[in-house]
């Protein structure tokens, strides 16, 4: 079989495929992750899951590559990792009482391969209040995740709802459609 490679550095990613209990190696891709002009927030995902694949695939052409990126759709608004705490609290502030679409893309390039899925996390945030948001982010210091928030962890508490098909997507690798990838790239997960 060939070789299994995840094109991130995401510790979240990493934790996630280690579930599927498949031996795979991480490999850092070099992809600048801008947005394009006009470019949504879905676009985005999908075009960055694709390059991160690619720039690892064309490293190790016989492997099988995993690329993934996720982007938080605020009303058609890209909203990144927010990287300090000033602009987590900006990010919360805005996303209170509003609902956050959180697009997330996986991609797969192996040889004779590329292919790419999208999976959709409607997030409801409840009205937060400068102490919650206080609280919340120096328990949590989410500041290398879009949104501002760990669902996996305290962040769950912000929440008034999350509605997905894919419940590992909002963490940052869709696994179902993950699965469905590996398949068709001739990996079983569960041979």
């Amino acid at each position: 079989m060939p070789a299994l490679i995840l094109a991130s550095t995401s510790r979240y990613r990493r934790e996630l495929l280690t579930r599927l209990r498949l031996p795979f190696e991480a490999i850092a891709p070099a992809v600048d992750e801008t947005a394009l002009p006009g470019e949504t927030p879905a676009a985005l995902a999908e075009r960055l899951a694709l390059a991160k694949a690619r720039a690892v695939a064309a490293l190790r052409p016989d492997a099988i590559v995993i690329g993934s990126d996720q982007v938080a759709d605020l009303g058609g608004e890209a909203l990144g990792k927010p990287g300090t705490h000033e602009a987590a609290v900006a990010q919360l502030r805005r996303m209170s009482g509003r609902e956050v679409v959180f697009q997330t893309a996986v991609a797969i390039v192996a040889p004779g391969l590329a292919a790419i899925e999208r999976a959709e996390v409607r997030v409801r945030f409840r009205e937060l209040g400068e102490a919650a948001i206080e609280a919340y982010l120096r328990a949590d210091q989410p500041y290398d995740c879009a949104g501002s928030a760990k669902v996996e962890s305290l962040g769950i508490a912000l929440l008034e709802a999350v509605e997905s098909d894919d419940p590992t997507a909002l963490v940052g690798l869709p696994l179902i459609r993950t699965c469905t990838l590996l398949r068709r790239a001739g990996l079983e997960p569960l041979a």
